[in-house]
């Protein structure tokens, strides 16, 4: 017979609620029947019992986040070694733009999060950004946006794992191939991400945020005990107010694209969203995290660019001395793997939880499901080694799909689902024409970075390949 699902009918003529009995496609996935399964084509009963019990405590597992959790692991897709580019942005806007811009920037994020937030509230069946897509853009946009989710996630992973060769390559004086630092550090993604719940990824997110926070405090104060003890101290440090002579446009957009991409957590916000047991109190967790990043960043560009001037490195702790750099580095691991890894844990969730989406597979919790899981947390994880190992300019093709894709993600996909699906009443009547004000500087930035960061990044690799930068695939040379 088919399964049975209980539903809850307008009131009868005696008020009373009646029920009426329909077929559920999800139920009917858990019992192990398709939607073209025959009534009266009944699954063993101990197997039915099995999958139940498997189902249930799937989903129990995949619902353990509240939002002091959800703000770790936001924090640690967030804020990663990435942040330490910030003074070199810093060196290139200047110091008064350069302190506006990140603020600035940080402030409009962290409302567009909270739109995305409430976009999750009123229709909580979205699971993923694409599920979004899909309600703004119908069919096409759901795999259009699908695949820019997937695609971005992949070259974030790719960069970690080229971090992670860095890295390795510092502290060992580049003591081997550049390849086989990127294997290594491949490996150690993919074990990293071998949890499949966020909730458990948060765990592993405290040593990530002590670990960043703890990098970022050495460098600082190795910095600034070098520029002290230089000579004319802190004062002859050749910092400036104002961009530095000659700026391109293409220049001063890389840099401010560095500290847009700084804040582009927004990617992921559905699928951490989606596990929380009271989605409501997300609020909490944005605005703690909008606030904390927009103090580090601030904090970080400034206090570096201060203590080092225009010749500050990128990442900045190559600026705070050789063995001061390998101690940073050192401390830092943690959040090289675990703030790549969720990366991998949200595409692989999402790619899992398609495949299967009719199947106690993916609850991760059967032997098929573990297979399963770890077999495409190991292909993912490949796909971005591959991708980052081959393509000489993966830097550039990382700014250019994160300006395609983030500016989207972050900023302007939030203010349209807030004008298509969120906004109540007419958007010029009153509270709403702030809203609606609000909402379009934030689909302006996006717009903004779309254009102006893909051109910016096309500029970069051509410039690169003039200067003879671009280096070659699969290459033992030392990446910085």
């Amino acid at each position: 017979m088919a399964a049975i699902n209980p539903v809850l009918d307008k009131k009868s003529s005696d008020g009373e609620k009646s029920i009426s009995a329909v077929p559920n496609p999800s139920v009917m996935g858990v019992m192990g029947l398709s939607s073209d399964d025959e009534v009266g084509e009944v699954r063993p009963a101990a197997a039915m019992d099995y999958e139940k019990q498997k189902a249930a405590a799937g989903e129990a597992h995949f619902h353990r986040l509240g939002w002091k959790r959800l703000t770790t692991v936001l924090i640690v897709t967030a804020v990663a070694l990435g942040s330490l580019s910030l003074p070199g942005a810093f060196a290139s806007l200047g110091m008064v733009a350069g302190v506006i811009i990140t603020v600035g920037i940080g402030l409009v994020a962290m409302y567009a999060s909270y739109v995305a937030g409430q976009m999750k509230l009123k229709y909580p069946h979205i699971s993923h950004y694409a599920d979004a897509g899909g309600m703004m853009f119908g069919k096409i946009g759901y795999e259009a946006v699908s695949a820019m989710f997937v695609l971005q996630q992949v070259l974030t992973i790719g960069s970690h794992v080229l971090t992670g060769a860095i890295m390795f390559g510092n502290l060992s004086d580049n003591g081997a191939c550049t390849v086989v630092f990127t294997v290594v550090s491949a490996v150690l993604l993919f074990l990293v991400a071998i949890p499949p719940s966020f909730a458990e990824m948060a765990i592993l997110g405290y040593i990530d945020f002590a670990s960043i926070v703890i990098a970022i405090l050495i460098t600082i104060i190795a910095t600034g005990v070098r520029a002290g003890e230089s000579v004319g101290g802190v004062a002859s440090v050749a910092w400036s107010a104002w961009p530095k002579e000659d700026l391109s446009l293409a220049e001063a957009f890389i840099a401010i694209s560095n500290i847009v991409f700084a804040y582009s957590f927004a990617i992921c916000q559905f699928s951490f969203m989606d596990e929380m047991h009271t989605p409501r109190d997300y609020d909490k967790a944005v605005i703690t995290l909008g606030v904390f990043e927009i103090f580090l960043y601030t904090l970080t560009g400034a206090l570096i660019y201060a203590f080092v001037g225009p010749d500050v490195g990128s990442p900045a702790l190559l600026s705070a001395g050789p063995l001061v750099s390998k101690v940073a580095f050192g401390i830092a691991i943690p959040v090289i793997f675990i703030s790549g890894s969720i990366n991998t844990v949200v595409v692989a969730r999402y790619i899992h939880g398609r495949v299967f989406r009719r199947s106690i597979i993916r609850f991760v919790n059967t032997p098929l499901g573990w297979a399963t899981w770890i077999g495409l947390d190991a292909a993912i994880t490949l796909l971005a080694w591959v991708i980052a190992s081959a393509i000489p300019f993966f830097s550039d093709l990382l700014a250019i799909c994160s300006s395609l894709f983030i500016s989207g993600f972050s900023f302007y996909f939030p203010a349209l689902m807030w004008f298509m699906f969120i906004r109540e009443g007419s958007w010029f009547r009153g509270w709403n024409l702030v809203l609606s004000a609000a909402n379009a500087l934030s689909f302006a930035v996006g717009i903004i970075v779309l254009g102006v960061g893909t051109y910016a990044s096309i500029w970069d690799i051509i410039h690169r390949y003039a200067t003879g930068a671009i280096g070659e695939p699969f290459s033992c040379a030392p990446l910085a």
